[in-house]
């Protein structure tokens, strides 16, 4: 079975097809979508700006990208495709790591801009919704794989036999984490330390009763 986790570079919009596509070309141009969503927002960003700054024809865009919403899913998904899940040696520290990472990102002003415009604007667009949940959302799953076979490898963690129950978990896992490090940072707009995040880290690793008593 496929691993829906498993990460891939989107088709090019509408199945496109024609010469093959510049990496630098794609790099230049989702830097300029970020660089320009700072300095224009959300609202007076447009193709034409990023073409500009990337130094590439509008064509070269739109043969790359259908809408500006695809553009900026994509410029925010090459950000999170950065964060990476070193070996700290345990669970617990993997999981403080790796949010500690993510709250650094967040902090971004190109990341928080973009992330809060494209996810405000999937709620009136289905399919935009569809290629943030491929392109961000489910690539972004494969830190929780990880994470989750060193846990087991180690015996932190029990291995799942069922599957289908092991993608859910790992559904749940990804919501938790990311939905409330997102919320802390860009909607409460609270700090995220590291106090927080050992004291967040805990509840995930021992639930609401907390840490049994010897």
């Amino acid at each position: 079975m496929r691993n829906p986790c498993s990460r891939t570079t989107p088709a090019p919009p509408g199945g496109r097809t024609g010469r093959p596509r510049s990496a630098a070309a794609d790099a230049a141009i989702l830097a300029a979508t970020r660089e320009a969503l700072v300095e224009l927002g959300w609202s007076k960003l447009t193709m034409g700006d990023v073409s500009a700054r990337a130094r590439v024809a509008k064509t070269t865009l739109y043969r790359r990208w259908a809408s500006k919403s695809e553009l900026v899913v994509d410029a925010v998904a090459e950000l999170f495709d950065s964060l990476e899940l070193p070996d700290r040696g345990s669970l617990e520290a993997d999981i403080e790591y790796v949010v500690l990472r993510f709250a650094e990102l967040l902090r971004r002003p190109e990341a928080r801009t973009a992330l809060m415009a494209v996810v405000a604007e999937s709620t009136r667009d289905e399919a935009l919704r569809d290629r943030i949940r491929s392109a961000i959302v489910d690539r972004q799953k494969r830190l929780v794989v990880l994470g989750r076979e060193r846990a087991q490898a180690r015996g932190e963690l029990p291995y799942e036999e069922d599957e289908s129950l092991a993608a859910r978990t790992t559904d749940l896992i990804f919501d938790v984490i990311a939905g409330t490090v997102v919320h802390r940072a860009l909607v409460s707009g609270e700090p995220v330390d590291e106090l927080w995040v050992a004291t967040f880290t805990a509840l995930l690793m021992h639930g609401l009763r907390g840490p049994a008593q010897a």
